[in-house]
């Protein structure tokens, strides 16, 4: 049974997705949450699978309330469904460790499937589509290069991945699906799963987002 807390400031809008949710035998709503504060405090409270997180909110807003609730460390992920269809507020969300983002107007299925992807610790944004917001934003990620020589900073968290696994993340990066890596590397599916598996752990990536975003944070890809 996957659990999911509702954050919206509509109250209708809480209501369709509870209807919605509640319809289907492995899912239940634990909560509702009208604001960002709210939802940092139920989601601590009720240690939901799932947190259906809006973006515009009074007072604190969604993409706040998301990095709040992933900087805790709780096993909670947030899949952000928003009006707003805006790269910048997907790529503000998904910086803040969102593991997903829809659009309100998607057909319920596509959010239903949403919420199984991201309870089972799959990322909902295609990594194309992630690649093209990181493109879009790429001058707001953070400077890599040391002060006075332009070399790269070497990053902690490459530097435990095997020389495989650092090119398996680079084309992840470059929006590479699973079944395009095993053929470029004439691997079995099954082991680039297993690549890519380790490579979260090892960089404490949260699911593919996050590694795309890391191989772009570090480098391994540039914008194009």
């Amino acid at each position: 049974m996957t659990t999911v807390l509702i954050v919206d400031d509509q109250p209708m809008q809480r209501f369709g997705f509870r209807m919605l949710l509640e319809s289907q035998d492995d899912m239940t709503v634990v909560g509702e949450a009208g604001n960002g504060a709210d939802a940092v405090r139920q989601a601590a409270e009720l240690h939901p699978d799932v947190v259906l997180m809006d973006i515009r909110m009074p007072g604190l807003d969604g993409i706040e309330a998301t990095r709040r609730i992933v900087a805790s460390g709780a096993r909670t992920r947030v899949l952000i469904v928003t009006t707003f269809d805006l790269d910048e507020y997907a790529y503000k969300g998904l910086r803040a460790g969102a593991s997903g983002f829809l659009i309100k107007d998607a057909m319920p299925e596509e959010l239903l499937s949403g919420i199984r992807a991201v309870a089972a610790g799959d990322a909902v944004v295609a990594p194309s589509l992630t690649r093209r917001l990181l493109d879009t934003y790429v001058q707001h990620l953070p400077e890599t290069t040391a002060v006075g020589t332009g070399e790269p900073v070497p990053d902690a968290r490459l530097a435990r991945l095997t020389e495989r696994e650092r090119e398996i993340l680079t084309v992840i990066g470059q929006g590479w699906t699973n079944t395009e890596i095993a053929s470029r590397f004439h691997l079995a599916e099954s082991t680039v799963k297993t690549h890519v598996s380790r490579i979260l752990s090892k960089t404490g990536a949260r699911d593919r987002v996050q590694a795309v975003i890391l191989a772009y944070d570090t480098r391994l890809v540039n914008p194009s």
